[in-house]
């Protein structure tokens, strides 16, 4: 048998090709619509196939990180906690979106047991108050709230991480809330306090000032800043220390203290109103903003010292001169015009009032010798006898 078959002619194949048939009239000739496959169990989305959204990827993140870290601190596992540790400080600095998340999913007791951990490694102590510091711009709240850390931070004041904890107090001392708990704690003040006495390291010392100034913004912390020594500690670094930054955050907070009764006594050990009147003075102190602080510490003295703390300041040869040059001097700021000029003010008030009383002095002297001495009596009136 041939397998061979014939070829066919274009002929035959238009023969055998069906023919298309016309519209009906009255009917629109439509084109069938292909219906779509149905989807496959594969293409279908399910929630555990879904790709998190970046909202949901932060406290995932966050979690891993935390659960990371109590992990290797329960087992008691130094390097693995170290780079827990590590691993939380980076995040949370490279990414402010997490800073919160980390501290819902518990990250702040974990970080401050880390300070206060005589088993850790000093890189784990600075690492973990670094990151305290970075979660508590973004979750302060969150932060302050937490059980035991302003005594971890209390702690950290004294070892390495002194820098980081010391940005974290004043971090925290950001929400006004926070300001009369934290001046509460009479060993953490003690310990920033120190921070100022201990050898020069300019980030430590500016964040120890830093926070400072934050306590001293609440009046009651005043003066247990003074009896803690800070006025001593805050003229010291005026006096020795060259750097201008660190001159300007020293006289901040001396203008802050000085606002307070008990700051008057302290300023006396240590010549105090002499120095921040050398201040005032023209090309007394390195920077105009270091002149401005100067004036606004003598003002605040003067209003919560009374007629004794103007008096201490008149005292001082050439005060009230220094203080108007500054008033007057047309290169200054505005704000530094505007303390001299009440300053001038108040001690002009001051001498006045002065004046009166060693005038009314006098007048008591004199009728006390009028009404003592028989042999002084007053004119005998005008005769009406010619």
């Amino acid at each position: 048998m041939n397998s061979y078959l014939p070829r066919r002619s274009d002929r035959d194949r238009d023969r055998d090709r069906p023919t298309k048939q016309p519209p009906k009239r009255g009917h629109q000739q439509t084109t069938p619509k292909p219906h779509p496959d149905p989807p496959r169990l594969a293409d279908t989305p399910t929630r555990s196939a879904r790709a998190p959204t970046a909202m949901e990827a932060k406290p995932h993140t966050a979690r891993v990180l935390v659960g990371r870290l109590r992990g290797a601190a329960a087992a008691c596992d130094g390097a693995a906690t170290a780079a827990a540790v590590a691993d939380i400080r980076l995040a949370s600095k490279d990414d402010p979106d997490i800073r919160a998340p980390l501290a819902e999913a518990g990250a702040v007791p974990l970080l401050a047991a880390q300070l206060t951990s005589s088993a850790g490694a000093p890189a784990a102590s600075v690492d973990a108050a670094a990151a305290l510091l970075n979660i508590s711009i973004s979750a302060r709240e969150q932060v302050a709230s937490a059980p035991g850390l302003l005594d971890a931070l209390t702690a950290a004041l004294r070892t390495d991480a002194a820098h980081h904890a010391a940005a974290t107090v004043h971090s925290l001392l950001c929400a006004e809330s926070q300001r009369a708990a934290i001046g509460a704690r009479r060993p953490l003040l003690a310990a920033l306090v120190a921070l100022l006495r201990a050898p020069p390291s300019t980030r430590a010392t500016k964040d120890a000032l830093k926070a400072l100034f934050g306590v001293a913004l609440y009046p009651p912390n005043r003066a247990t800043l003074v009896s803690l020594g800070a006025v001593q500690a805050l003229f010291a670094l005026v006096m020795t220390d060259g750097r201008d930054g660190i001159v300007e955050d020293a006289t901040a907070v001396v203008a802050q203290v000085a606002g307070c009764a008990e700051s008057l006594e302290a300023f006396r050990w240590v010549s105090g109103v002499r120095i921040l009147l050398d201040l005032v003075e023209s090309g007394g102190a390195a920077t105009p903003r270091a002149r401005e602080n100067a004036a606004a510490a003598l003002l605040n003295l003067v209003v919560a010292g009374g007629d004794a703390a103007a008096d201490e300041v008149a005292n001082v040869g050439g005060a009230e001169e220094t203080v108007r040059e500054l008033a007057e001097d047309s290169t200054a700021s505005p704000r530094g015009k505007a303390k001299a000029e009440a300053l001038l003010r108040a001690l002009e008030g001051a001498a006045a009032a002065a004046a009166r009383k060693r005038e009314h002095r006098f007048a008591d002297f004199l009728n006390g010798i009028v009404q003592s001495d028989p042999y002084i009596s007053s004119p005998s009136p005008a005769s009406t006898q010619g």
